[in-house]
């Protein structure tokens, strides 16, 4: 039985439990049980076993060591921000019945956040001196979004919309007005809109007017600042069947406004933007809201692998067997070799104890995984057009 609920959500206890597991794992246990076999095993999580130059940023690590706290299993793990493009990110060591049914959870709590970083380290790098907000959550079922949110900022973007999300990540949720708030004070009443909002709102909130819902982003661009003394920005959100071209358009709102003495009211840009449009426009606008490019990433295609079986070195067909070891070289390369071999001389190994007999023994924080993975991203090159 499952905990009652409205909504199509798997609940936390079904998932620490191992509940939440492919039904092959419950007949593995029977199986095993059955059998009276429970070997002592090192098994990996990994993606790909040859380098492919695709590098990812590690992210969900927090979450996997709560999922194996508890279990009396020793963990290792690369860092959450490290970059890997093959290898294991993750070792578990340990009776293999102690953590079988744990696996589909395991992979999940790796795979999409790690997708999810890894565009917004893309988006951080496309956008280094910009402010680059995650306005992302709405793409997707709203029970991940703390995972969202949270993956975004170990990304290195700068601030979530989130509220719940905020609330589970004890960070605080951003945003001022959307398209519904002047829709609401009616066509031609945009200047009541914007001063309804700012009459309203804590002094905390930014002054931000959107300016593109009825008439021309220029027009409403200049009604707003006249407006609402103190405006800190605009944003412009226009639809892309709409936009034509959007830096000159951009462009032509910062001459306006300039010639009007508002040269100190900034310019925030979102709606459908990637890397490339935050390259385009890095340059005319200064600060961007990324919504589906970063929440929409494709998941990492983690697999978990037993490779020893008592200590001898096991794998399937297409997996390389033995317990492995990572490295990281000052020229940016990813190195990986058997754990009982010699790594390179210059080499930084990069697994590090995560939960040890069941107990975590690693702390987490966004701020050092965030500057870990630009770093590690700018070595190899991960932000390159």
């Amino acid at each position: 039985m499952t905990e009652e609920s409205p909504f199509d959500i798997v609940p936390p206890s079904a998932i620490a439990s191992g509940r939440a597991t492919d039904a092959y794992f419950d007949r593995t246990m029977e199986t095993l049980e059955h059998a009276g076999k429970d070997p002592q095993v090192v098994a990996e999580v990994s993606a790909d076993q040859f380098p492919t130059g695709k590098f990812a940023v590690l992210a969900g690590l927090k979450d996997a060591a709560h999922l194996l706290e508890g279990h009396p299993v020793d963990v290792d793990a690369l860092p959450e921000g490290q970059l890997f493009d093959h290898g294991p990110v993750m070792r578990i060591e340990g009776r293999y019945r102690e953590f079988a049914r744990l696996e589909t959870a395991l992979l999940g709590f790796l795979s999409h956040p790690t997708g999810v970083a890894t565009n917004a380290v893309r988006a951080r790098l496309a956008a280094p001196d910009s402010t680059v907000l995650s306005f992302g959550s709405r793409h997707v079922h709203p029970s991940l979004g703390a995972m969202i949110e949270r993956s975004a900022l170990l990304g290195g973007l700068d601030g979530i919309s989130n509220v719940a999300a905020g609330d589970v990540i004890d960070r605080e949720a951003g945003g001022t007005m959307p398209h519904a708030l002047v829709i609401c004070f009616g066509r031609g009443n945009q200047e009541a809109a914007w001063r309804g909002f700012d009459e309203a709102v804590g002094t905390d909130v930014p002054r931000v007017a959107l300016c593109d819902t009825y008439s021309d982003e220029v027009d409403e661009a200049i009604r707003a600042v006249e407006a609402v003394a103190g405006l800190d920005s605009i944003r412009l959100d226009t639809t892309s069947s709409r936009r034509g071209d959007f830096r000159r358009i951009v462009q032509e709102v910062r001459w306006e406004l300039d010639a009007r003495g508002y040269d100190d009211v900034d310019i925030f840009l979102s709606g459908g933007l990637d890397p490339a449009a935050l390259r385009a426009l890095g340059d005319v606008a200064d600060g961007f809201g990324v919504g589906g490019y970063v929440s929409n990433a494709d998941p990492k295609d983690f697999a978990l692998d037993i490779v020893a079986i008592d200590g001898e070195p096991v794998a399937k067909r297409g997996k390389l067997s033995g317990k492995k070891a990572v490295y990281r070289t000052p020229d940016g390369g990813h190195e990986v070799g058997l754990a009982s071999q010699p790594g390179p001389a210059d080499g930084e190994s990069l697994m590090e104890p995560l939960v040890r007999d069941g107990e975590i023994v690693r702390e987490f924080d966004v701020e050092a995984a965030a500057d870990r993975a630009r770093a590690d991203a700018e070595a190899v090159g991960l932000g390159e057009a």
